[in-house]
This record gives C-alpha cells, structure tokens and sequence, in this order.
C-alpha cells in the first residue's frame, strides 16, 4: 500500500508542477491579481507535494530499535506543515488583493485566462478525488491532506473564475481583487482544517470514527467467550494501529484457553484492519457479578442466571469499568 501510495504523490507533484506553470503562464497574459493569488497557491502544492512525497517515503521505512512503532507519525508532521504553507499563502493573497485594490492595474486577455484556468480546476478536482480516494483506502493522511487540499483549490478557483467572468462583463475591475480575497479566506480555513486534524494524530487525540469502526466489528463477530472488553484506546500511527484494551473471559479456564479466546479477537479485528494492527490486551477473569450478562453454555461455576447481553458501545467499551448489570 505504502509503494501505491509513493506512486500517486508523485503523480500529484508532477501535476502540481504542471498546472503551477499553467497557473503562471495566465498571470503573465493577464496580469490579472486573481489569478497571481491562484498561481502563488500553487507554489504551496508544489512545496507541499514535495514534503508529502519524502514523508511518504520516510513511513515506509520498517520499524527499527529507535523508532518501534514505525515512522508513520511523520505524516501527520508533513500534513502540518502543508497546511501551515496553505495558511501562510492565503495571508499573502489578502495582502496582494488589497493593495491592488488601492492600485489597480490593467487586466489583458482575461478570456485566454479563463480556458487556462478552468483547465487547472478541472484537472485538480479529478487529481484531488483520486488522491482522497487512495488515501482513505491506504490510510494516509498525507494523500487525503493533499487531496482534499486540490479538491478545495478547485472550488475556490471556480469562485475565482465567476469573478473574472463579473470583470468581463460589467467592467468593475475591483472584482479581480474582491474575488482574490474570497479565495484567500477559503484557502486559509481549509489550512486551519488540515492543521488541526495533523496535530489531532501528532497529539493521539481520541479517533471517534476508529473506534466506532472497531465497536461495530466486535458487535458484528462477538464470541461468548469474551465476556467483556472495556478500556479500549486506539493510537494511530498513520494507518497502522496500535490497539489496548481490557478483555474479561471465564475465570477458571486456564493460561492456554485464555491465550486462545484472545487469538481469536485479534484474529478478528486484524482481519477487518488488514493486518495493519499491533495489540496490548490485558485479560481479566471474570466476576460473579457478570454471570447475568454471560451467556456460556455448561458453566457449572454460575452464581446468577443469564438475563442478558450488554451490547458495546463507543461509550462503555473505553469506560475503564468492568461491565455488569448491578
């Protein structure tokens, strides 16, 4: 997955580099400041893809005794710094739009400009999609950041490209920096957004969706043998995750049994994460008063009938409380 995702950056550098220069050519028979701004949020995907192409390289690399749980956190380093670029270029267009707000220039063959681009828009929205698409599916957040981040310029280059279609019609060429401005705030909060999910994994902030995932395939796949799972924690290392939790099977079964009941959970959640997963269970033997919410067959060492199934949920299972009807 690693080396797909090492083969899409560089299709997304190279493209950056491409419609960067595309970008340039139509500020020059323009002149136009909206389209600058355009150009010089380019320059961020040119740096960034760079950035995000060695970060992607670096994850690859196999754990080794400084670094066990991998290098996979360097993404979320590369996803900040992409976003910090994004912001830095969204203040530099603010400045750029107001001052040519103040000292307006002659805008040239906005037509030409506006086939150049459109065609950058539509070739960043496919590359975007594509790249969000392999992200999600090779859980890199450096793809997804990069992607998302085309997928946006593109919206933003669409606002863009009704402004300049307003300074043909109408004549107002203020509108070339007004629209300027409008694409410079879009940029700067999809860098804030890219930011704040990069320092959310750098500081292992809860994953919701994680963690639902895992609750809905342990739900899915239960097996009467794991009385209880609680105090579950998730920490992502840029795909690859690290798993502990609390598992309460029969009390009287011995080492070996024990070992097999918690095979087949890891067994279980490997196979849905794709062997993308490192686990820290710690097992529990079970209490008298779990006997109302055991459902084995043939336990002789029952203190209460069986009532019912305590279904888990995102909620109880990373409570660090043992579960139990009392």
């Amino acid at each position: 997955m690693k080396n797909e995702s090492i083969k899409i950056q560089k299709l997304l550098v190279s493209v950056s580099v491409l419609l960067f220069i595309i970008k340039i050519v139509a500020w020059v028979i323009t002149g136009s400041v909206a389209i600058l701004t355009d150009a010089l949020e380019s320059t961020v995907n040119v740096i960034a893809g760079f950035i995000g192409l060695y970060s992607i390289v670096l994850s690859s690399k196999p754990k080794d005794k400084e670094h066990p749980y991998g290098h996979g956190k360097v993404e979320f380093i590369s996803s900040a710094i992409e976003g910090t670029l994004i912001s830095i270029a969204g203040m530099i267009i603010i400045y750029e739009a107001l001052d040519n707000l103040i000292h307006p220039h002659e805008l040239k063959k906005l037509d030409h400009g506006l086939i150049l681009i459109a065609v950058t828009a539509l070739v960043n929205y496919f590359v975007g999609f594509y790249c969000v698409k392999k992200g999600k599916a090779n859980n890199s957040p450096i793809l997804v950041a990069s992607g998302s981040h085309l997928k946006s310029d593109t919206y933003s280059t669409i606002g863009l490209l009704v402004g300049l279609l307003f300074v043909i019609i109408t004549g107002y060429k203020w509108i070339d920096s007004i629209a300027a401005l409008v694409f410079a705030f879009i940029i700067i909060f999809t860098g804030y957004k890219i930011i704040r999910k990069s320092i959310s994994g750098i500081m292992d902030e809860k994953d919701a969706e994680i963690i639902d995932e895992i609750v809905e395939v342990l739900n899915k796949n239960r097996n009467r043998s794991w009385i209880d799972i609680h105090n579950i924690r998730v920490i992502n290392y840029a795909g690859f995750y690290h798993i502990d939790c609390h598992l309460t099977v029969p009390y009287y079964i011995n080492v070996n049994e024990a070992h097999s009941i918690l095979d087949t959970l890891t067994d279980t959640i490997n196979e849905h994460f794709q062997n993308r997963v490192e686990f820290f269970i710690h097992v529990d033997g079970c209490l008298s008063s779990q006997c109302s919410i055991c459902n084995l067959t043939n336990c002789d060492k029952r203190s209460m009938q069986y009532v019912k199934t305590i279904e888990w949920t995102h909620q109880n299972i990373i409570s660090n409380k043992k579960h139990s009807l009392a």
